[in-house]
Parts: C-alpha cells; structure tokens; sequence
C-alpha cells in the first residue's frame, strides 16, 4: 500500500426517508461539520470505499440499507493543510457521491481520531451547516433525488 492517499475519494450523504441527515464535526477542525468521506484504498471499487468509510466513521454497516451510487464526481484542489497526504505535485482529488438511507436515527460510534461530535439536522440546515460545497450540494439535490421516476 502506497504511504500517499489516493487523489479519489467518496461523499457519502446518510440520511432517513424523511430527510434528517447525520453530519460529523472534524475533530481537528472544530466548526468542519460534514457527511462521511474517504479516500480509496488500493484497486477497491467505489461502493467498496463507500461501505468501509461509513463503518470506520460511523459503525453503521452500510450494506444492510439502500445504499445509491449517484454517478456524479466532482473534481476540487486539495486544501493546503492537506496535501501532504498526497504524493508530491497532486492538488486535486474527484470525490464521488453516494447517498445511504437508514430507516430512522440509529446509533453512531464516531471515529475519535477524525470527529468530535455528530448531530442529526433537517435537510436544508444540514446543508447550511456544511464546510464543504460538495457536500452541501450532494444535501440539496437529495429530494429530487429520491423522488420515483
């Protein structure tokens, strides 16, 4: 395994059916809320990321709920602080977003190495309260995105 992360990552949004959505206060930056993210690990398939980052950061077990591959990425620059995770000369990373619906709140085990503090919030406050404009997007489009077609 590379000491580098890799510049691919996911966004998972949880959430139940009646838009309460779970977002997670970074531990090193107090104020940083945010749904569950990750980089992938080694030749992993994007739901694989997926499945192991809600479980490292929640304890939640992703495969027994509907878990939606949205098919959408979006490509931003690496945050200054955080390059140095990356090999030398990569600034970007393509986030991928997914969305996993729980049945109701159910209880969370956060990850005390990279959050502090979780809270449950409506849709549109989840959205606001996001550091993150991928992350606030990926909370907006949720509705139509559950909507039947």
């Amino acid at each position: 395994m590379s000491e580098y992360k890799q510049p691919a990552s996911v966004l998972v949004v949880i959430h139940t059916p009646c838009l309460e959505i779970l977002l997670l206060e970074r531990r090193l930056h107090p104020g940083y809320w945010q749904s569950v993210t990750g980089s992938r690990e080694g030749d992993e398939t994007l739901p694989a990321v997926a499945v192991r980052e809600v479980f490292e950061e929640t304890g939640i077990d992703a495969r027994q709920y509907i878990l939606r591959d949205w098919q959408q990425s979006h490509r931003y620059e690496i945050f200054p602080e955080w390059r140095h995770r990356y090999a030398p000369g990569v600034h970007e990373n393509t986030e991928h977003v997914f969305s996993l619906e729980i049945p109701d709140r159910i209880p969370v085990r956060l990850a005390a190495d990279e959050h502090r503090a979780m809270t449950w919030l409506p849709w549109q406050e989840a959205a606001a309260k996001c550091f993150s404009w991928s992350n606030r997007d990926a909370i907006l489009q949720l509705p139509q995105r559950l909507k039947p077609t």
